[in-house]
């Protein structure tokens, strides 16, 4: 693609995060928005101001003979592994957001047809670009907090009947898929990203507020060892009352220990490595805001960013194909574990 040349994006799913995405790619100067793909009209989705062709499936779309280079796929989570397939079938490259699929398998379906077709899969996990993400990766790689003894993961959310809507898709098995693929797979991304591949996963399980409202568990206290060294832990939650309460990361290391809190996981709570000197940290964006609940920091224009800057040659994909694959696989194999605990 010649420098000069601007990135067409077609983004499929016109509900929050797609409209996030159109807003994101109008205002890239190098982006360029020329269609979005929604089951229901413009005016149902308040997305008139975006002014590009609608269409109602992306059959349509990749059947009408526009002109465009990526696709954004922001539809409910059992949909992303079919549409971004067939994104890639016809040749265009695929941003896809959180989870990747439902699925491992799922998933090396989309990287085999990526392969195929030589095309690229950008995943969205928008908070590793938060700048106390960015520090504690750079502190956990270089090696300052030492060898690592223990992490511990706490997300703690408040999703309640103004999240779950009868007749939505949130909450359904095939659609939404668990807690931890909606609400929480960011966080077990910068896990990942910090500190490897987990094993040995035990859990606790519980539906305890959403009985009538979703398909599947609400809350989780997850253990394990990390394959580099190590153990771990994940306690979550979506039945916490009225608002998010935290989503924080606890770092137990040789050298030191530090613990990142927020609501967000966007504020460096606790640094205590002996003769380190904390840098200042830039201001972390906020959260997503959906009206009655709130979602993880607000990072979408940097994704944006980086496609553009990875299709012209610039840099490389922050968040690849393979990883969204691992925090998929690694999702899958803690639901492994719960189901077989409650009988699923």
């Amino acid at each position: 693609m010649h420098k000069d040349q601007k990135v067409k994006f077609a983004v499929i799913g016109a509900g929050h995060i797609g409209k996030r995405h159109a807003e994101m790619i109008s205002r890239d100067a190098e982006g360029e928005l020329v269609a979005m793909v929604d089951v229901r009209s413009p005016e149902e989705c308040d997305a008139t101001h975006f002014n590009v062709p609608f269409f109602k499936t992306v059959e349509e779309l990749l059947a009408s003979g526009l002109d465009f280079d990526v696709v954004n796929v922001c539809t409910p989570n059992g949909l992303h592994a079919s549409q971004s397939i067939a994104a890639l079938d016809a040749k265009k490259h695929v941003v896809c957001e959180k989870p990747m699929g439902l699925t491992k398998d799922n998933c090396e379906q989309i990287i085999f047809k990526s392969l195929q077709m030589s095309k690229q899969v950008f995943c969205v996990m928008q908070n590793r670009y938060s700048p106390p993400s960015e520090w504690i990766k750079s502190i956990v790689a270089d090696g300052i907090l030492g060898d690592i003894y223990m992490v511990q993961l706490n997300c703690y959310w408040n999703r309640d009947d103004r999240y779950y809507k009868k007749g939505s898709w949130k909450g359904t098995s095939d659609l939404d898929g668990g807690t931890l693929f909606t609400q929480f797979s960011h966080f077990i991304d910068i896990m990942y990203w910090l500190f490897g591949d987990i094993d040995n996963i035990q859990g606790k399980f519980a539906d305890f507020a959403h009985k009538d409202s979703t398909d599947f568990e609400d809350s989780g206290f997850v253990s394990f060892d990390f394959i580099n060294g190590g153990m771990g832990s994940i306690n979550y939650s979506t039945a916490v009352v009225d608002q998010n309460l935290e989503s924080s990361m606890t770092i137990i290391g040789s050298k030191g220990s530090v613990k990142i809190g927020g609501q967000y996981m966007n504020e460096v709570e606790v640094c205590n490595i002996p003769g380190y000197e904390m840098p200042e940290l830039a201001p972390t964006n906020p959260g997503n805001d959906y009206g009655a609940y709130k979602g993880s920091a607000a990072n979408h224009h940097y994704v944006i960013s980086n496609v553009i800057d990875t299709i012209k040659g610039r840099t490389t994909s922050t968040t690849n194909a393979l990883e969204g694959l691992k925090v998929v696989e690694i999702i899958e194999r803690i639901y492994k574990v719960r189901n077989a605990q409650l009988g699923l």
